[in-house]
């Protein structure tokens, strides 16, 4: 009796351990495009004209108008796509966005200043995931931890994404 107890507390902590992985599975419909409407702070994930996921999010620490410059806080503006990813980002989870378009860098060049650049979508600090601070990053779009992980699982590197203001 006391062997099937064991084999079965093994095998349920076995069981548990798969749930708290970061990397989800995701077998819908495809995301053809990612939405960030800025003022309302929500992400859309899109199969086309439908919705298929919305989540909150931060923004850069000075979150109205495109982002023009290193350093200025803001979150970009207009028509990019997910460029990269980086399952071991200081953050938890995170998918690159091509900020700087050669727009974005043709228009620092002529104000002498440089675009910046590393523009991400992505969870929480590492080591702080309760983090409850309003519009904190450099300009990157901040998720809760869970929603990242769908987030991550959902979208593909080459998805369009429009961010508006």
């Amino acid at each position: 009796m006391k062997a099937i107890k064991l084999v079965t507390v093994v095998l349920l902590a076995i069981g548990l351990a798969g749930c708290g992985s970061k990397f989800k599975k995701y077998n819908g419909p495809e995301v053809t495009q990612v939405i960030v409407q800025k003022d309302e702070r929500r992400l859309y994930l899109m199969h086309h004209n439908r919705v298929l996921k919305t989540y909150p999010v931060e923004l850069g620490f000075a979150p109205r108008g495109h982002k023009q410059f290193e350093g200025d806080g803001k979150t970009p503006e207009g028509y990019y796509y997910i460029d990269r990813r980086n399952p071991n980002s200081k953050f938890h989870l995170s998918i690159g966005i091509s900020y700087p378009n050669p727009t974005d860098r043709a228009f620092a060049k002529e104000n002498e200043k440089k675009p910046g650049g590393d523009i991400f979508i992505h969870g929480r600090p590492n080591g702080n995931p309760r983090d409850k601070r309003k519009d904190w990053t450099e300009g990157c779009i901040s998720l809760k931890n869970r929603h990242m992980e769908w987030v991550y699982a959902m979208v593909n590197n080459g998805t369009p994404i429009i961010l508006t203001p």
